[in-house]
């Protein structure tokens, strides 16, 4: 077992281990360390504590140091420059008539390296854009293309909820999700509807398909049979989140209304579908949103 701390470099980034020296840690302090891409300044993720040998990458690099004024001054340098280098190297994508849309710019922290990421369609020759930029800023450049969901997670915005997007704020990895998830938790498969501002399936599909999965081991679905304090009766309708079901009695006429019951107030007596009621179509049922 080894005594580690975690050290995240961007706001909603992968963790890294790496070896304290000796210094107690607390989340949010800034320290230097040497990654592979060069001297990096990040930010305290996870605070000291024994990691098993088997979960660490070897070899495990030690903390240069803790962040010193003059270090964060050179950050908010860096970030200074990564403004400008933006601005020039989208009049040089310009220039070179490319098919491609930069959507960041990355100092490392020693200035050995700049990276500038984008998106495009399909593959793009860049060789000459590379060479113009290495003249401008006289140092290492890498042009390295990510997808539309990299580019939504770095710009940020607000989703259809109203609220920031989860991959800028708090998913640190992004997860396949699944037209089959949209099914099994009962939404509609209208693409506009289940899509996120990056046009992929919404990423909550799947941190909430676990809390989905455990309601519907637990909820009568719909034609299930069930026993209620007024008697027996068939689920007509199911809304898992809130608890209720709408139970159509065998004691009432069929042109009544079904009533709503609590599903703690029910006693399933025959099970009926496995899901929740079928909505709008289904085609492409094994779609996967990488």
């Amino acid at each position: 077992m080894a005594e580690v701390v975690g050290v995240r470099f961007k706001n909603v980034g992968k963790i890294y281990y790496f070896d304290p020296d000796g210094n107690i840690l607390k989340n949010s302090d800034k320290v230097i360390v040497e990654t592979s891409r060069g001297v990096e300044c990040g930010e305290i993720a996870m605070e000291n504590r024994g990691i098993d040998d088997e979960n660490i990458v070897q070899p495990l690099k030690k903390i240069i140091r803790i962040a010193t004024e003059s270090d964060m001054d050179k950050m908010k340098e860096n970030a200074k420059k990564e403004k400008k280098a933006f601005q020039i190297c989208c009049k040089k994508i310009a220039a070179h008539k490319l098919e491609m849309k930069l959507v960041d710019v990355e100092y490392t922290f020693d200035n050995s390296k700049i990276l500038f990421y984008f998106t495009a369609d399909g593959r793009v020759d860049f060789r000459e854009l590379v060479k113009d930029l290495a003249s401008v800023f006289r140092t290492r450049i890498e042009l390295r293309q990510i997808g539309v969901r990299d580019e939504a997670k770095m710009i940020g915005g607000l989703g259809i909820c109203g609220k920031p997007f989860c991959c800028s704020t708090f998913l640190g990895n992004f997860q396949p999700v699944s037209i089959k998830m949209a099914k099994e938790q009962g939404l509609s498969l209208n693409p506009v509807k289940i899509s996120g501002t990056c046009g992929r399936l919404m990423c909550c599909l799947k941190f909430e398909q676990d809390a989905y999965l455990d309601l519907l081991r637990t909820t009568p679905s719909v034609s299930s049979i069930v026993m209620t304090p007024d008697g027996k009766g068939t689920v007509t309708n199911v809304n898992l989140l809130s608890g209720l079901l709408d139970i159509q009695l065998d004691s009432e006429p069929r042109e009544a209304l079904p009533k709503t019951f609590k599903v703690k107030d029910v006693k399933l007596i025959k099970r009926g579908e496995t899901r929740p009621k079928k909505v709008e179509n289904d085609e492409n049922s094994d779609a996967k949103n990488e």
